[in-house]
């Protein structure tokens, strides 16, 4: 089984508004609701490439309940925490306006049901699949994703990782099998500036002397790197395409490389999988169905 966990899933507000003027008021042309957060983006793309998996994080109040309504709508299996006071986010994306967001804050997570989660987790064991992604709500410890990966280390669980700083820097003792970084997460950690494909491998690289077992560095319009743990490198070129909404490619990114993995244990097919996901939701509207995913494949992996 995979488990997917989002810290602070949100309700994202997508609107379009024409001409839009500072303090006046704007209507929209157009809007849609959909659940937010990393962790549920990699849930969905993983059910639209037809792999059961299982959302988890933390849900409160009226935002919550139709995050999970919405969530287990698209045929996703959830099982959130509910939390008692305050409300799950609402993040307001203005999808026309140089890509203006207003993200909520979320509620505050008690250490009673940071105790629930983990011993929801207890429950994986060897063979499973644990996709940590995004960031943590600012009332929980910063050492979160490694509290978890130091609990499950001694049962065989197959890690992915898709985080920034400290977080993500924190776990590769841990030996992920995958992080994702992209070229300008990358360079900040080890203070560089890093614009081309051939920049980010040796960079890749000390992540793995680091601990992390695969780097796969996600790069916009550049393409992507994967450094591989059996010493290989692949490269591959952004897909041509119109960008639509560059919001959850990243997130796609990662569950097109892990559908690719269980699928064939093969790191070449994985890293297209990953490139064909994440450029498929690049170019759509939302995220990217199976079809559009493998329209994308069969002209990458050439």
């Amino acid at each position: 089984m995979i488990y997917t966990v989002t810290f602070n899933p949100s309700l994202d507000y997508i609107v379009s508004v024409n001409d839009f003027q500072l303090g006046l008021t704007n209507r929209t042309d157009s809007e849609l609701i959909l659940p937010g957060g990393k962790g549920i983006n990699v849930s969905t793309i993983l059910m639209n490439l037809g792999i059961d998996n299982t959302a988890l994080g933390f849900a409160a109040g009226f935002t919550g309940e139709e995050i999970i309504r919405e969530v287990e709508a698209m045929g996703i299996h959830s099982d959130f925490i509910k939390i008692d006071s305050g409300i799950s986010r609402i993040n307001l994306k203005l999808k026309n306006i140089d890509g203006t967001e207003i993200n909520g804050t979320g509620p505050v997570i008690s250490e009673e049901k940071i105790e629930e989660l983990l011993e929801k987790l207890d429950v994986l064991e060897e063979g499973d699949i644990l996709v940590l992604a995004g960031s943590i709500p600012a009332s929980m410890p910063d050492d979160m994703y490694s509290r978890i990966m130091e609990r499950l280390q001694d049962k065989n669980v197959t890690f992915i990782v898709d985080a920034t700083k400290e977080l993500l820097v924190n776990v590769l003792k841990y030996h992920p099998f995958l992080i994702k970084p992209n070229n300008h997460e990358l360079g900040d950690l080890f203070n560089v500036k890093l614009t081309t494909r051939e920049e980010v491998i040796p960079y890749g690289k000390k992540l793995q002397e680091q601990g992390a077992r695969n780097v796969l560095i996600s790069m916009a319009g550049e393409g992507a790197v994967l450094v591989a743990e059996d010493g290989s490198v692949y490269e591959a070129p952004a897909p041509k395409g119109t960008l639509v909404n560059a919001v959850g490619a990243g997130d796609s990114m990662v569950a097109g490389f892990t559908a690719g993995w269980i699928e064939k244990k093969d790191y070449r097919h994985a890293f297209y999988m990953g490139v064909s996901a994440g450029s498929a939701s690049a170019f759509s509207e939302y995220l990217a169905t199976k079809e559009e995913i493998m329209d994308l494949y069969e002209k990458v992996a050439k």
